[in-house]
């Protein structure tokens, strides 16, 4: 977007799904009154991208218009990212990611594509490029109608916890439905489920479905799959994370909070035993490794416990070619997906509760070794571009 289209928005009825603004930015005389009518053109969905000059590069640019090489537009507003976050708040938008990319802007066969691509992503680093981009979205009211929702609750070897989750799964929006997806129990956990099925089927909407596949992840999609509610949930079954909370998921969803929901585990005390000092550890680091990856904070990557749209777990579906079919947990498919397409990741912080029942699923080192060959290949897609 270029100054000079400001007039011909301000007449235009349209709004639109993504509005870039290209390094214009800088150019603009009123910074806020641009972004203020650019957020009365957008939607829920709409997309603001940013890319503006690093005000660190000034002294570069100042030097470059000595010797007439320097753009010939003059750039009036020298930003820092804390101006545009700031800028972005007071018009209504709320950010969503921000990054850094270009560091070496001369064309140099190979030492270009290596600075460029692999030094410029680096921590630190990465501050020096000369220029940054922000995407964000625009902030608008909660709507008023309430939505429908279908709780996916992957179940292996959970027997004892069926029917404790329907006596403490609360009703949310318009409709609950619950979608128990059983992964080759031992523990009689399938015909538990049958049973609580017909004990409580009047009382709630309930499906049970048989894993076609292996892993958490394939329930989650199988689940996922035959779900009927406007925003879809998963809830494991070994009750760590209360139901209870789901309430607090349904309301950052409906209003607006969050696009893609998720909780952490790792805000509050831990109750004893529930987590293990070797697992605190993990998910930590992987934490740590992934929001750099992404360029979006995430604190707890690892907790089981998420909510989105249906519609946007359709994009996410969309998307899954670019990815593959490589998570096990369901826990990365949906984080990778919702960085790609830009949705706002909040985390919504739990009590997160010792089992009452069973022995956890978790394989510690196995899983360690799939997580370290996830985040790689989130590196290759996401930092190697």
């Amino acid at each position: 977007m270029r100054p000079e289209e400001t007039r011909d928005l301000k007449e235009s009825s349209n709004t639109f799904d993504f509005i870039v603004i290209d390094h214009s930015l800088s150019l603009i005389f009123d910074i806020q009154e641009v972004l203020s009518l650019l957020r009365q053109k957008s939607h829920r969905g709409t997309r603001l991208v940013i890319f503006n000059w690093n005000y660190l590069w000034a002294p570069f640019f100042s030097l470059l218009s000595l010797f007439n090489r320097a753009r010939k537009e003059r750039i009036q507003n020298w930003l820092s990212p804390y101006d545009i976050q700031c800028l972005l708040h007071l018009s209504g938008h709320e950010l969503i990611r921000h990054g850094f990319r270009l560091l070496f802007p001369f064309k140099i066969p190979v030492l270009t594509d290596f600075i460029n691509v692999f030094l410029a992503k680096l921590p630190l680093i990465n501050r020096l490029c000369l220029t940054q981009y922000f995407v964000a979205r625009p902030l608008i009211s909660q709507r008023d109608e309430k939505l429908s929702v279908s709780v996916v609750v992957p179940v292996r070897n959970e027997k004892g916890n069926i029917e404790t989750a329907i006596q403490r799964m609360p009703r949310l929006g318009s409709g609950t439905e619950i979608i128990f997806v059983e992964g080759h129990s031992k523990d009689g956990t399938w015909e538990e489920i049958l049973r609580i099925q017909e004990k409580y089927g009047r009382e709630w909407k309930m499906k049970a479905f048989r894993q076609r596949g292996e892993g958490k992840g394939d329930a989650v999609r199988r689940g996922f799959e035959e779900s009927t509610g406007d925003i879809l949930m998963i809830l494991d079954a070994d009750l760590t994370v209360p139901p209870e909370e789901l309430t607090k998921f349904y309301n950052a969803i409906v209003e607006g909070q969050g696009e893609m929901v998720m909780g952490s585990r790792l805000v509050y005390p831990l109750e004893k035993d529930s987590m293990r000092f070797v697992n605190i550890l993990g998910n930590k680091f992987f934490s740590l490794l992934l929001s750099w990856i992404l360029e979006v904070p995430i604190k707890d990557t690892l907790c089981g416990t998420k909510a989105l749209l249906q519609k946007n777990y359709k994009k996410v579906q969309e998307g899954r070619k670019f990815f593959g079919d490589f998570d096990p947990f369901g826990d990365f498919d949906l984080i990778f997906g919702a960085a790609k397409l830009h949705l706002k990741i909040l985390e919504i912080p739990i009590r997160y509760r010792a089992r009452s029942y069973g022995q956890t699923n978790i394989r510690r080192f196995f899983h360690a070794g799939l997580l370290f060959k996830m985040s790689a290949y989130a590196f290759c897609k996401f930092k190697i571009v």
